[in-house]
């Protein structure tokens, strides 16, 4: 499932693509979609601007129209120049909007929308792919949505905070004080943003076992799992500093190792020995989502209620 920093780049890089651009084109594939398209047509509406929220990417139409996706488990947003083939088949096309005087330009084989980078181009169209959620908003409407104004605050907007941060922590530990760490990272009430890499690499560099409940957490470990949180999602959405601006950087990491096997501390590395201490990284099913978390027990040691 793509992550908040995947969604972030994604949103940053359609901006540069879509903001301030007349739509020439509208199609999509999802009958909810066609019908606000036949009442509101998007078609010669300005994108106003793309924003990340937590997973969730939001394109603000003039006209008060918004249209907000979410990938899900495999959901990408695509850019192309107009007729040029799509790497993806059309029968997964659920979205396309195409606009003129682009300013993107392809900088990897794969095109997702987070992997491009500026530069002159002419009309094109962002294509979005196999995405689970896609739907059409107002503001009021989008207001009374029971899921994106819900989120708690989003690890990469400018507004985050560590004291914000662990206030919200220290919040639900007292509503849930028997909710377990790592399914406390992933709700994303609590803190947008955290996916199931992020929840394990966290905890981590935090030293806290994720099976631990919350009432157990100290104020200086809430701390040290929101600094870690900020840090990491901050360092994988970084830009280049060429002129090209690239907006996708390869592989997400959390140590500073170079090279590619040793880019994350805990994270799919069940049996293999801890970076830190050398002890075997374990993994075990957490939560009603029934997903994988890693952790070392040395670094991370078990504290009993």
């Amino acid at each position: 499932m793509p992550e908040g920093d995947t969604i972030y780049r994604t949103a940053r890089t359609l901006q540069k693509a879509l903001g301030g651009k007349v739509v020439t084109a509208f199609e999509t594939g999802l009958a909810k979609l066609a019908a606000v398209d036949d009442e509101s047509r998007v078609v010669g509406r300005t994108v106003e601007r793309v924003e990340a929220r937590g997973k969730w990417c939001l394109i603000f139409f003039s006209g008060d129209l918004i249209l907000v996706t979410h990938m899900l488990m495999s959901g990408s947003w695509h850019i192309y120049r107009v007729g040029e083939r799509w790497k993806l088949p059309r029968r997964m096309m659920r979205v396309v909007v195409r606009v003129s005087e682009a300013s993107v330009f392809p900088t990897h084989a794969r095109k997702d929308a987070h992997e491009w980078a500026t530069q002159s181009w002419g009309e094109f169209e962002a294509v979005l792919f196999n995405a689970q959620v896609a739907e059409f908003h107002t503001a009021r409407s989008l207001e009374r949505s029971s899921q994106v104004p819900k989120l708690g605050l989003d690890v990469l907007s400018e507004g985050f905070s560590v004291e914000g941060g662990v206030r919200a922590l220290r919040e639900r530990a007292a509503s849930h004080p028997e909710d377990e760490v790592g399914v406390v990272l992933l709700n994303q009430r609590v803190m947008a943003g955290l996916g199931n890499v992020y929840k394990s690499e966290v905890a981590f560099a935090a030293g806290v076992n994720p099976f631990r409940a919350m009432r157990t957490i100290t104020e200086r470990e809430m701390e040290a799992l929101v600094e870690a949180a900020r840090r990491y999602m901050t360092a994988n959405v970084v830009e280049g500093t060429s002129e090209q601006m690239v907006t996708y950087t390869g592989p997400r990491r959390t140590t500073r190792a170079m090279d590619h096997g040793a880019r994350l501390w805990v994270y799919r590395r069940q049996g293999q020995e801890c970076r830190r201490c050398g002890a075997a990284i374990l993994m075990r099913k957490q939560g009603v989502q029934v997903r994988s978390t890693y952790w070392c027990p040395v670094c991370q040691p078990w504290v009993a209620g």
